[in-house]
């Protein structure tokens, strides 16, 4: 008699899995355009964090009861959660702060390095082997940020793009939290506590006079940036769930295509030639990284 299927089992499909990810991109371009947007009129950058985290409740509680349950949120890892938590708050902040700094486009491309930090980490924190492939994928990527930047006597890097910078360090950090708990941890639970611990401490900010009172409309651009990263977090969950990570990964980047539109659409920005060849060759590199993190794990699933 053969066994019953998982009842939160799912059918492989690619192409459903590529379209999930692409949705999910567009989801956080948006809720950067709507960061920017908050942050220019007036609401600081922790009390954006509280509503982005706070809101995004809604559909994370609402996918946690329809697929895992709430029994899945118990953990005895709260010291690991807390860690997780910390670091990819720090990234959020800063990553918030360079969207209001710089243009959309700009934020965007820069957001990009993380793979590569995440690639240098990997090898300094958790003590995996990198070969002299991805370390030289990791040194092309680099190139391509300091494309992006333009290090000379004449251009130095503006604020802006040292909190990006941060923010990508930030979230590569995350993602190494992420890897090291998320081996007795499910995803669920991890997004809980993660968006939990970002609502906690954009609030604890409001004593301190470091809210302002926002009008209807900044109030709910401010609700939307919650509903609308939980759901682009939860459809990065599903894209996962529908297809390998190999496949889904390689359209992360298609995030600079919608955020292209939405900065030319709202801000008639304009990417700067140096922006667009600096994301294509970060873009290059971290597709690379993935070909050979996917060729190393096969093989090791093999032997």
């Amino acid at each position: 008699m053969s066994a019953e299927p998982s009842p939160h089992a799912v059918t492989q499909r690619n192409g459903l899995g590529i379209v999930l990810r692409v949705l999910a991109m567009a989801c956080m371009a948006g809720l950067a355009a709507l960061v920017k947007a908050c942050a220019e009129r007036g609401a600081p950058v922790l009390e954006i964090i509280f509503f982005r985290n706070a809101f995004a409740f809604v559909p994370v509680l609402l996918y946690v009861w329809k697929t895992a349950g709430f029994g899945v949120l118990k953990t005895n890892r709260l010291g690991g959660h807390a860690t997780r938590s910390a670091v990819g708050l720090v990234g959020m902040f800063c990553g918030f702060t360079a969207v209001s700094m710089l243009p959309l486009t700009e934020s965007t491309a820069l957001s990009f390095a993380s793979p590569l930090f995440m690639t240098a980490l990997s090898a300094l924190i958790l003590k995996e082997h990198v070969g002299v492939h991805r370390w030289g994928a990791v040194v092309v990527g680099f190139v391509g940020v300091l494309i992006m930047v333009r290090p000379d006597p004449t251009h130095m890097a503006s604020l802006g793009t040292v909190f990006a910078l941060a923010g990508a360090l930030g979230a590569a950090g995350a993602m190494i939290a992420i890897r090291e708990i998320g081996r007795t941890e499910p995803g669920p639970t991890i997004v809980f506590y993660f968006t939990l611990a970002g609502m906690l401490v954009g609030l604890s900010s409001l004593p301190f006079g470091g809210w302002t009172i926002p009008d209807l409309t900044t109030l709910v651009m401010l609700i939307c940036t919650g509903l609308l990263g939980g759901t682009g977090q939860l459809f990065l969950t599903e894209a996962l769930r529908r297809a390998p990570v190999a496949v889904v990964a390689p359209f992360d980047y298609t995030q600079l295509v919608w955020a292209c539109i939405i900065g030319f659409l709202v801000w008639d920005e304009i990417p700067r030639a140096a922006t667009i060849a600096g994301a294509l060759v970060v873009a290059a590199s971290g597709v690379y990284i993935l070909y050979r993190e996917t060729r190393r794990l096969r093989v090791r699933n093999q032997a």
